[in-house]
């Protein structure tokens, strides 16, 4: 099975899993610049539950539409656990979504930062289900081997799958 391939059944998994428990949901994306939701949109259905996505590939993006802090980004940088939640929180809110899934990280092959190598990548998200008390945030680190394009469909793979398990579970 090819990467594209692997995207397009988890893309199929989390519109059937959004829709059956009636979760709408978007993203916010940087690495992956809107691979993510080119997955989820060429599901039949997924304007059912996918609302939107916002593509914040710039610093000024993040700020600006998703409301990312600039201190955020100024003590941790764009790349950090921090700036992936506040992505995933600003996305949720804009969209007026149940759940937002956001994506940040360094694909190369440069651009690397100190103690964070091309692969490190943040998984973010904001949710507030069915299935959990209130709203739920957080992040996760990734480190990623491979080219540029491994990288960002592993990322791309990893925020579907985050979905899913919070829809289907209520945690990351």
């Amino acid at each position: 099975m090819t990467e594209s391939e692997g995207l397009s059944l988890k893309a199929e998994e989390l519109v059937e899993f959004a829709s059956d428990k009636k979760i709408t949901f978007g993203f916010a994306e940087s690495l992956t610049g809107g691979m993510i939701s080119s997955s989820v949109v060429n599901v039949p259905g997924a304007s059912a539950v996918f609302k939107g996505s916002v593509v914040s590939y710039t610093n000024e993006i993040k700020e600006r539409v998703l409301g990312v802090p600039a201190g955020i980004i100024d003590a941790n940088t764009e790349v950090s656990e921090e700036c992936a939640v506040a992505m995933a929180e600003g996305a949720k809110d804009i969209l007026g979504v149940d759940l937002a899934v956001s994506v940040t990280g360094i694909a190369g092959p440069t651009g690397a930062l100190p103690g964070k190598p091309v692969g490190t990548v943040f998984v973010g998200y904001s949710y507030s289900g069915p299935n959990v008390d209130g709203c739920i945030s957080g992040s996760y680190r990734m480190d990623l081997g491979g080219g540029r394009e491994l990288i960002r469909t592993t990322t791309a793979l990893a925020a579907l799958n985050t979905a899913i398990t919070l829809i289907m579970e209520g945690r990351e």
